[in-house]
């Protein structure tokens, strides 16, 4: 009997729950986003969503 391959639909834009926005951001915050991905071999957008995601669960509300 053959194995069959099985192809899982891909989830359509939008559906994968992230979104995606732009941000301003300095120039020099890019420069040290791009040193930390190149010492990390991580993108700009993984390192990006780690940092918010820390910074949120640790921020402190006066």
């Amino acid at each position: 009997m053959k194995e069959k391959l099985i192809i899982k639909k891909k989830p359509l834009k939008g559906d994968d729950g992230y979104k995606t926005f732009s941000i301003r951001i300095k120039e020099d915050t890019v420069s040290k986003l791009d040193n930390l991905s190149s010492k990390t071999n991580r993108s700009r957008n993984e390192l990006i969503n780690i940092l918010i995601d820390w910074a949120i669960d640790n921020c402190e509300i006066q």
